[in-house]
């Protein structure tokens, strides 16, 4: 009687890819491999440049301020930069300034943009995406003196009646009081007029990037929320929204990016303050308005030092916010 023995089992083996590309031994996968690598270290150290190149100009003008780095960093009167022996100045002011502009623009933008993204991908017309896609994307292109132009000529002589009777009603909030000794609440050229402007600009860049991301919602995940009777809010809430929230908040981060560095248009619309109230109503200095209203002193590398150490601080501000919105995005597709 003969036995027969079941052959033995062997794991199931992994197709093995081409010699030419395992293992990325193909030239063609070894240059563009090292041309990525390359790239991303010369990106790297054309940051880290700009950053130690701004360290080092700035270092002069910080050991001659008299409060030294911390008085830099808390000191809120005039910037006095004339006698290089006994220089005082400091960035609070210019630092609350810009985060209130820049917070009122991004207040008033990301709801507006939310609108506009999610009416062009779920509710639009197919003939009406397009064009109304591209006018918004056009809106990103028109430069900043542009704004500054219309919001100094058109939008803030618009907005005075606005605020005349904004302030009859909430003047008695700090954050809507308005001060005798200041020109910006008579000509307009206030921060709040500062922050509709940026709003306007930063709006498209928001809006075209939520837009893209709520366009690849997976479309199994629409129709499945549409059979089960979902309404067209029911599947925005339900698969849209949670998709694209990444995106959104990303693009929120970029256009903050561009309102915190804006200049021009900030430099036309708001009226030129050394102080900070803490109201709306009142001018104020960003730092890319300081730094461009002193381009006269920069022939003076010591007085120029003072305004690099400014725009130093800018540049870590914005490296913040970048690490801030980097970190959201991490924690919300885990």
């Amino acid at each position: 009687m003969t036995v027969r023995t079941a052959p033995a089992l062997r794991a199931p083996t992994t197709p093995q890819p081409p010699p030419d590309v395992q293992g990325g031994s193909h030239l063609g996968d070894r240059l563009f491999l090292g041309a990525a690598r390359g790239s991303s270290l010369l990106i790297t150290g054309l940051i880290a440049s700009i950053g130690l190149f701004l360290l080092w100009r700035a270092a002069p003008a910080l050991a001659n301020n008299t409060g030294g780095v911390w008085g830099f960093l808390t000191y809120r009167g005039d910037w006095n930069t004339q006698d290089p022996q006994a220089m005082t100045f400091g960035i609070a002011n210019l630092l609350l300034v810009t985060v209130t502009i820049s917070a009122v623009a991004l207040a008033l933008a990301m709801p507006v943009a939310l609108g506009i993204a999610l009416y062009l991908t779920c509710y639009a017309p197919a003939r009406a995406k397009g064009v109304l896609g591209w006018l918004v994307d056009i809106l990103a292109a028109v430069p900043s003196i542009v704004y500054g132009l219309w919001g100094a000529m058109v939008l803030g002589p618009a907005l005075g009646p606005a605020f005349e009777k904004l302030h009859s009603v909430l003047g008695g909030v700090p954050l809507f009081a308005h001060y005798a000794n200041s020109p910006a609440f008579a000509t307009s050229r206030t921060m709040l007029t500062g922050g509709i402007v940026l709003a306007i600009m930063i709006l498209p860049i928001i809006a075209a990037t939520a837009r893209e991301v709520f366009a690849h919602t997976p479309k199994g995940h629409i129709e499945s929320a549409l059979a089960l009777g979902a309404t067209r809010w029911e599947v925005v809430k339900l698969t849209v929204l949670p998709f694209g929230r990444t995106g959104f908040v990303s693009g929120a981060m970029l256009g903050l990016g561009r309102a915190l560095g804006e200049t021009m248009a900030l430099y036309l619309v708001v009226s030129p303050s050394s102080a900070f109230r803490g109201s709306l109503f009142d001018g104020g200095t960003t730092f890319a308005t300081a730094i461009a209203n002193a381009a006269p002193e920069f022939n003076d590398n010591l007085k120029a030092g003072a305004y690099i150490a400014a725009g130093l601080v800018l540049f870590i501000v914005t490296f913040a916010v970048n690490a801030a919105a980097r970190a959201i995005v991490t924690r919300s597709t885990r």
